[in-house]
């Protein structure tokens, strides 16, 4: 299949992910990467912060834990540009992570039940200090674009956020569910990419950012960054 997008010349994109469906999503982009995982403990929310707050906080610190190991980071020819993401899961400004157990993940999708909750995806690029975001970026329409100075980066974050809402489910299909045992590492306890779509009865808003990637505001402030074209360009 022929690559929708490619890299700019001069670039190399790191991802600072070990989600498999976030690095699906560049591969068909067609874009080339180098996976490097942050080695560094996630933070935890702090009291009183929003959940898209925190989203962009653990966003950012997995991109700078992998920023930390590359000291001459835009120094050569080559100019890394640092990928990372994270999703949350909330409801009722309560962030739910992944659950302890399978009688955690019962109850949190006890809680979701029959019910509208949020998911958010945010998405930190620590780049190049020459890297300038074009103007109309900066006007996206929903997207607000935060740029700070990172020692020898840019940093720049945005977040998404979409509302799924889940089908009032019998308790049976729910522990159905759980003993698949899907739910034992994601977020609120469920992947709508997986067996968990049958409890979502529909969504307000972006698959991609639900999945864990908001690929429609990352393409487009890529392109304005001139680190990736499109093909046909």
């Amino acid at each position: 299949m022929r690559p929708l997008f490619r890299l700019c010349a001069g670039y190399e994109l790191v991802l600072a992910s070990g989600s498999p469906r976030r690095r699906q999503f560049l591969n068909e982009w067609g874009l080339p990467f180098r996976l490097q995982l942050a080695e560094a403990e996630e933070p935890r929310p702090m009291q009183g912060e929003s959940p898209e707050a925190y989203t962009r906080r653990a966003a950012t610190a997995k991109a700078l834990a992998v920023g930390q190991t590359m000291p001459q980071a835009g120094s050569g020819a080559i100019r890394p540009v640092i990928l990372a993401a994270d999703t949350v899961v909330a409801i009722e400004g309560d962030i739910l992570g992944k659950p302890q157990n399978p009688a955690h993940a019962l109850s949190m999708l006890e809680r979701l039940n029959g019910a509208g909750h949020e998911v958010i995806s945010a998405v930190c690029l620590l780049l190049p200090a020459q890297c300038a975001l074009a103007p109309e970026a900066s006007a996206l329409p929903g997207l607000h674009v935060q740029e700070t100075a990172a020692g020898p980066y840019r940093m720049l974050s945005f977040s998404d956020v979409s509302r799924v809402f889940f089908h009032h489910w019998p308790q049976t299909v729910l522990q159905a569910y759980v003993d698949t045992g899907e739910p034992d590492d994601k977020a609120g306890a469920y992947a709508i990419q997986g067996q968990g779509s049958v409890l979502v009865e529909r969504m307000e808003g972006s698959w991609s950012t639900v999945v864990g990637l908001p690929v429609t505001p990352l393409a487009q402030v890529m392109i304005s960054l001139g680190i990736m074209q499109p093909c046909a360009a």
